[in-house]
């Protein structure tokens, strides 16, 4: 009985210390969720360069070949209509430039290189499909402009997109053709 009395003596002590502890803390509320973030706009493209020499070249490639009025060379993306094409007519003694689409009338076919800006009267020709062409002279200064132009030539008709065509061998041979 003695050992009993000593542990209630010294449970007794023991359980008012516990009675003196104060009650837990509430903890703070959870911060709430961050706000979710707005993705950004994506950036507007950037504007086509002023200088002409650093727009994105008319995807497409080119093909020659010859046939019965001389030979001919077509710019394009393969299995469609060429977008530009330059024809050596021997018959006529001339080189037609042409550009893909339609013009009302008279219209202008400008040609810009690396050492020369020309414009020539074109018009449409009346086939299917529609093709805006003009006639040159096999000798034409700029013909040569275009043969030497550094990697790139722009083909510009009046409400048609602009067409910047690589200046591969293709072209060259059909101006050499006519002239030989």
């Amino acid at each position: 009985m003695v050992a009993i009395m000593r542990f209630i003596i010294a449970l007794v002590p023991a359980l008012m210390l516990a009675a003196c502890v104060s009650e837990p803390r509430q903890s703070a509320p959870p911060p709430p969720p961050p706000a979710p973030i707005a993705p950004r706009p994506a950036p507007a493209p950037p504007p086509l360069a002023s200088n002409w020499e650093d727009w994105p070249v008319t995807p497409g490639t080119w093909a020659w070949r010859k046939d019965a009025r001389g030979s001919v060379a077509m710019f394009g993306a393969a299995g469609t209509n060429a977008l530009f094409v330059a024809r050596c007519d021997k018959a006529v003694g001339a080189v037609f430039l042409s550009r893909s689409g339609t013009v009302s009338g008279a219209a202008n076919l400008q040609i810009r290189t690396s050492s020369a800006l020309k414009q020539y009267g074109a018009q449409t020709n009346g086939d299917t499909p529609p093709y805006v062409a003009a006639r040159l002279s096999p000798q034409d200064s700029g013909l040569d402009a275009i043969a030497y132009s550094r990697g790139r030539f722009v083909v510009t008709v009046s409400g048609m997109p602009d067409l910047v065509v690589p200046a591969w061998p293709e072209f060259t041979r059909v101006v050499e053709d006519c002239r030989g």
